[in-house]
């Protein structure tokens, strides 16, 4: 009976390794470089790392980061590294930089291609009204050697067609990915679209929504974008993080964060998405 339960145990012990937890987060940061008054980034700044730094996603995907807040995140942000280009090569270029826990991940592949007709070079799509573009990366994990892909995106705010157009072009690049590396793919980011609005039903037909396959009732708010108004009370969902079809990975939460510091002020004019999962 002892051996029995001895041999029991070890199995127990042999099925749950590698079966860690890991969590992945979504924010836009809203762009330093503009004049948000008493939301300026200066102001805000410090406010946004502590939040990041309180949750400790293993990876973060930021929108409209530009070099100078990407740097001071990082600088501020303990273990952290980022990875990502510009959209534009002035100094005001907006990233969709991917943060990563540098202790715990390794890079094996990455790159950043424009939501366009010409991927590999900068450029606008369709009837877009600025330079999109979208980040990827395939994550080993350094002790238990399992792999992920990341993509972190933000599409156009105006233009219909360039929406549209970007969700399929997502599409094709995570079955390029797949067939690179078939391993799970999370897509994350600013859509600028509600999950009515055809880019998002473009997305769901291949993708699912964490916050639909949750097995924890998801928590916060149903809204991600507050234009730094507090309380928020309209509806708009434009930030998301999607899975491919993959039965190795379980999501176990899905929250959307609405903290808010001093007399009712947001980090950012956006809320952060956080998703945790099993792999």
């Amino acid at each position: 009976m002892k051996k029995i339960i001895q041999i029991l145990i070890l199995l127990i012990g042999i099925q749950t390794i590698g079966q860690e937890n890991y969590s992945i987060m979504s924010y836009n940061i809203r762009l330093g470089s503009v004049d948000d008054g008493e939301n300026h980034w200066d102001l805000r700044k410090q406010h946004l790392v502590d939040l990041i730094q309180y949750y400790e996603p293993d990876f973060l995907g930021t929108q409209e980061g530009q070099s100078p807040q990407l740097k001071f995140i990082q600088a501020n942000l303990k273990g952290y590294e980022f990875i990502g280009k510009p959209r534009t090569l002035d100094e005001n270029g907006e990233f969709t930089a991917i943060f990563y826990k540098k202790d715990q991940f390794e890079i094996l592949e990455q790159n950043t291609f424009w939501l366009s007709q010409t991927p590999d070079k900068i450029s606008k799509g369709w009837d877009a009204d600025y330079e999109r573009i979208a980040t990827y990366v395939l994550f080993k994990h350094k002790s238990n050697g399992k792999q992920i892909w990341v993509i972190n995106t933000h599409f156009d705010h105006i233009g219909k067609e360039a929406r549209r157009n970007s969700a399929l072009m997502i599409l094709e690049k995570v079955k390029e990915l797949k067939s690179k590396k078939d391993v799970p793919v999370f897509v994350m980011g600013d859509f600028n679209a509600v999950s009515t609005d055809e880019p998002i039903q473009i997305l769901t037909k291949e993708l699912k929504d964490t916050r639909g396959i949750s097995k924890s009732k998801p928590y916060g708010p149903e809204y991600t974008f507050t234009g730094f108004r507090f309380p928020k009370d309209e509806n708009l969902l434009l930030d998301y993080i999607f899975l491919n079809e993959n039965s190795k990975v379980e999501i176990q939460k899905h929250l959307v964060i609405d903290d808010f510091y001093g007399d009712g002020k947001y980090p950012s004019d956006h809320l952060p998405v956080l998703v945790n999962f099993k792999y």
